[in-house]
């Protein structure tokens, strides 16, 4: 995984968890880490949809799960330290 970031018209600078799907990633704001968003970008546009950490967490296990699953050990250990950074 590589670091992304992502300027928000309102919070600033934006940092990528982890990628969801094809079209959605979810980030946080890079310091404080307390507000969440799923960033959609389709048709060429990106759309911020904030989330509540306690929903944010369940994503990122949920994704964590998927990995394990995958057998995917580098992104699965690269992630649970972003997990453990970031919710603990």
């Amino acid at each position: 995984m590589t670091e992304t970031y992502l300027n928000h018209p309102t919070f600033g600078l934006l940092s990528r968890i982890c990628v969801l799907d094809e079209q959605r990633s979810l980030f946080t704001t890079l310091y404080a880490h307390r507000l969440f968003f799923i960033i959609t970008n389709a048709n060429g546009t990106t759309q911020f949809e904030p989330l509540t950490r306690g929903d944010a967490k369940m994503l990122v296990e949920t994704k964590l799960r998927h990995l394990r699953r995958e057998g995917n050990q580098t992104d699965l250990e690269q992630l649970q330290h972003i997990f453990k950074r970031t919710f603990a």
